[in-house]
């Protein structure tokens, strides 16, 4: 792999983050809808969107992206929205670097808290633990958040 990070939001992107999340397994069809909505929010209106992008491309192809953003009414606190890599990129570590990088751009805009939150299903032990490896800890859950069995879970990481 050849990974080249960009920030710019390209109007085929929309369709781009549907393919990546769709093929990861791990969404439901309203979250992979929600997730295009942000990157069009993001072309419609800019940094005002309050949504930043990090999309990880490898020889031209994008398979990998990360959103995040300040929360509204914090001054120094910011969302990690989505980091998602395509199911052919997955275990590369490509994860990893989205993360680095958005942790360093968040830092940069002045952020010194990320917040990422995900879901309890067994599906997701393996998010769980990666944002436990990276030095998140779990700071919340919220049982029942999104459907019986299946509470949010708060990460939280100091940066």
């Amino acid at each position: 792999m050849s990974i080249t990070l960009r920030r710019d939001v390209r109007a085929g992107d929309p369709v781009v983050v549907r393919d990546i999340t769709e093929s990861t397994g791990f969404f439901y069809t309203e979250e992979v809808g929600t997730a295009v909505e942000l990157v069009e929010e993001r072309l419609a209106k800019g940094e005002a969107s309050g949504y930043s992008f990090v999309f990880a491309d490898d020889g031209g192809r994008t398979i990998g992206y990360a959103c995040f953003g300040p929360i509204a009414c914090t001054k120094v606190s910011f969302d990690l929205y989505w980091i998602a890599v395509h199911a052919d990129g997955r275990g590369k570590g490509l994860g990893t670097i989205l993360l680095d990088e958005s942790e360093r751009l968040i830092r940069e805009a002045g952020g010194r808290r990320i917040y990422a939150e995900t879901s309890s299903r067994p599906l997701y032990e393996p998010t769980r633990a990666f944002y436990l490896a990276r030095g998140y800890r779990e700071e919340a859950r919220l049982a029942e958040f999104y459907g019986p069995g299946d509470a949010k879970v708060i990460y939280v990481k100091e940066v």
